[in-house]
């Protein structure tokens, strides 16, 4: 049974083309499928942890969409995001994904948590840049998946997780200018199509 979100959320989800995500990234994300129905099969908690090197954008985007994708179609998952190092999740990118539907509120001011409604159903997430192994992301055992290149690079190992590079272009190359918009809702667009497929595919949809 699939589950409802937001309304305008909805009506943003469904209009998601996964069959436009090419063949290379559906390769690509087939290892993130692989590792969840494996899971699944050793009835393991499903675990993910969004990994880029500020956690202010990327991985913070893919969390949340993870979640939203995850919880649409009914498949019980954690995520959590992290960084290299902390700096906050960027206003850009908030705005991209309010503009989405979703409903995103702050409490405090250096570094605020930013809590995300998507469904009346399901409480918020709680979302703030952090280290990808700060106490609040409390996994052991979870997929580190990697959405930039300089974080997969530069972080060789991490403990305790199955590394799979799901990486996307930083839409901080737009800050600025006119195309900054179109820039980050491209991004989140691209983030939640992929999401999507993936979540349909371990459901077998």
């Amino acid at each position: 049974m699939k589950e409802k979100l937001l309304p305008k959320l909805q009506s943003f989800f469904d209009d998601l083309d996964t069959t436009k995500i090419t063949r290379d990234r559906i390769k690509i994300l087939q290892f993130l499928i692989d590792y969840a129905k494996e899971k699944w099969k050793n009835d393991q908690p499903l675990i993910l942890n969004f990994v880029c090197t500020h956690n202010s954008r990327r991985s913070q985007i893919s969390q949340i969409m993870a979640k939203v994708a995850s919880y649409h179609y009914g498949i019980e998952t954690i995520c959590y995001s992290g960084g290299t190092e902390v700096t906050a999740f960027h206003p850009n990118a908030i705005a991209a994904i309010t503009r989405t539907g979703i409903e995103i509120h702050a409490l405090g001011e250096v570094n605020p948590i930013q809590f995300v409604r998507f469904s009346e159903y399901h409480m918020p997430l709680s979302c703030f840049s952090k280290t990808y192994d700060d106490t609040y992301n409390q996994a052991k055992e979870f997929a580190a998946v990697m959405t930039c290149a300089h974080a997969d690079e530069n972080c060789p190992v991490i403990l305790n997780a199955k590394r799979i590079p799901i990486r996307y272009e930083d839409p901080k190359r737009s800050d600025g200018t006119q195309e900054m918009s179109t820039v980050y809702d491209e991004t989140v667009k691209e983030i939640a199509a992929e999401m999507k497929y993936v979540f349909q595919m371990i459901g077998n949809e």
